[in-house]
Order: structure tokens, then C-alpha cells, then sequence
């Protein structure tokens, strides 16, 4: 059976074009995406090596490590050459796996800022709301970023974990150039926000993009890994690619073996029949 294509690259505001395999600098941390890694080197030795494969997209935020993440980008990447560095506000940390909300003005002032300094840019290439505050009014969150943006601070916005009317309230501040929201093949509760992004041209950036446990997932998954040669999350990520265009897929890890293996995702070519079996798939 012919196999289906996709393109191999999305332009995130029409003006960044990126390969659509990325990479999520989220793992490159201690536990509990806590304080630093358990080895130092290797998390160096991701960050080039990923580049060396032909990532041009790292997806970071001031809340992993918290900072950690962020330094080590700079320390092994900067200065950028052809790297899109997203990063994300609005979160704080206060201890090991616990993430409270803060999208205040006042804290996103100094997460931009800090932001700015630990990746040493004039300007972010794309920030990412990491979430929306309940206990603040969203045109303050909104009123900030497009501020920012206007300054020169950040050149293209992106918002985390939001249905449409979210989205569509943002875009009445700024032009909203991607939504990251969890989806993977057995997780499809933000499927009308898939379809918006794609009908808006937005890129859509799923986080935990790998089957959560879904017996039936897993099985189908791992039948076509058998087909390919492939491995279960090679082909949950390749589901991904081919399922819109607009996906930009940022699987995580820290360590290099991983992502290399992560990235021949890149060179698995499903079939009709093959999406179809992983299409069918109710979500846990």
C-alpha cells in the first residue's frame, strides 16, 4: 500500500521556518525537572548532538530546573546559529514535580527578563503563556505579552494547555503563532484546538506526545513497530507527523542514545492502512 507524506517543515509566524522534529529541553534537569543533571556533560553533549541532527527548534521554559534548562541551552548552543529557541513564563517552582501558576504581569516581568539574561538574547523567538491564571484577570496576563511583544522583547507569542475561546480572546491582543497542548495518539481531548491551530495556520506543539498506558494504543503501536523495525514511540511520534502538518513534535530525553533514536522517527513512512489502524484508536 502507498504510504502517506507529510512536509517536512512548519513556519512558526509565517517567518521562522523549523524542521517539524524538535527537541523539548524539559528532561535535560534533575529529578522532578528539579535542580541540575545527574551528569552535566551529557546533558551538553544532547543539546549539540540534537542540533548536529537537524534540530532547529528547542522548546525550554524558565521553570524547568527552574533555570537549569535554560542555562544550559545558552552554555552549549549560544550564539544560535539557525536555532529557534521557544521558551515559556508563568509558572513557579517550589519544590521537585510541583508547578503553581503565576501569570501575573509582575512575574512574568521577571521570568521574561530572566529569561532574556540566562539564554543571552536581545529577544525571544517565541513566548509561550505556560499557562492561564485563574486567580488573575486574563487581559492583564494578555495586556503583558502584547506589551512585551511591542517592545521588542519576544517576536512571536504562543499559549499552553487552552481550548479555542481562549485562543481565539488572545488573538484579540496579539497574533497567537502556536498552542502547546498534551495530545498524543490515545489523548486527543484537545482535538478542536488541533483543527483551529491548523485552520489558523498556528503550529500546534503536543506535550506528552507517547501513548499514556492505553492498552489498546500500546498494542497497535507495537504491531507497527514489528512492521517497521521501528520502536512503539518511534512510531506514536511518526503518528504525529503524519497527522497534520501543523504538528511540531518536541520529544524530550536526556541522553544522546535516546535522541538519536528519537530522531529516525524522521525516516518512517506510514502507510494509509497504518494511520487508519492508529486513527481508530478511542482515547483512554
Amino acid at each position: 500500500m502507498a504510504t502517506t507524506t507529510y512536509p517536512a517543515t512548519f513556519s512558526i509566524g509565517g517567518d521562522l521556518p523549523v524542521n517539524r522534529l524538535g527537541y523539548g529541553a524539559m528532561r535535560i534537569t534533575g529529578d522532578g525537572i528539579w535542580g541540575p543533571p545527574q551528569d552535566h556533560n551529557e546533558a551538553i553533549r544532547v543539546l549539540k548532538r540534537a542540533v548536529e541532527l537537524g534540530v532547529d527548534f528547542i522548546d525550554t521554559a524558565d521553570s524547568y530546573g527552574p533555570n537549569v534548562s535554560e542555562e544550559l541551552i545558552a552554555e552549549a548552543l549560544h550564539p544560535y546559529q539557525k536555532v529557534v529557541i521557544a521558551t515559556k513564563g508563568g509558572l513557579l517552582r517550589t519544590g521537585p514535580n510541583q508547578w503553581p501558576v503565576d501569570a501575573s504581569p509582575k512575574h512574568l516581568e521577571e521570568a521574561l527578563h530572566g529569561s532574556l539574561k540566562r539564554l543571552k538574547v536581545e529577544q525571544i523567538d517565541l513566548y509561550q503563556l505556560h499557562r492561564i491564571d485563574p486567580n488573575v484577570p486574563v487581559e492583564d496576563t494578555f495586556k503583558f505579552l502584547q506589551k512585551a511583544q511591542q517592545d521588542g522583547l519576544v517576536k512571536h507569542i504562543g499559549l499552553s494547555e487552552v481550548d479555542v475561546d481562549q485562543i481565539k480572546k488572545a488573538q484579540g491582543f496579539f497574533p497567537v503563532v502556536s498552542v502547546q497542548n498534551m495530545y498524543s495518539v490515545d489523548n486527543r481531548k484537545w482535538e478542536a484546538v488541533l483543527d483551529y491551530t491548523r485552520a489558523q495556520n498556528m503550529a500546534f506543539i503536543p506535550w506528552y506526545p507517547l501513548a499514556g498506558g492505553n492498552k489498546e494504543a500500546l498494542a497497535a503501536l507495537d504491531t507497527l513497530a514489528q512492521k517497521h523495525g521501528a520502536t512503539p514511540q518511534q512510531i506514536a511520534l511518526s503518528w504525529l507527523l503524519h497527522h497534520s502538518p501543523n504538528i511540531l513534535l518536541i520529544p524530550g530525553t536526556s541522553k544522546v542514545k535516546h535522541l538519536e533514536e528519537n530522531m529516525k522517527t524522521a525516516d518512517i513512512q506510514l502507510s494509509a492502512e497504518d494511520m487508519a489502524s492508529l486513527d481508530k484508536i478511542k482515547a483512554a
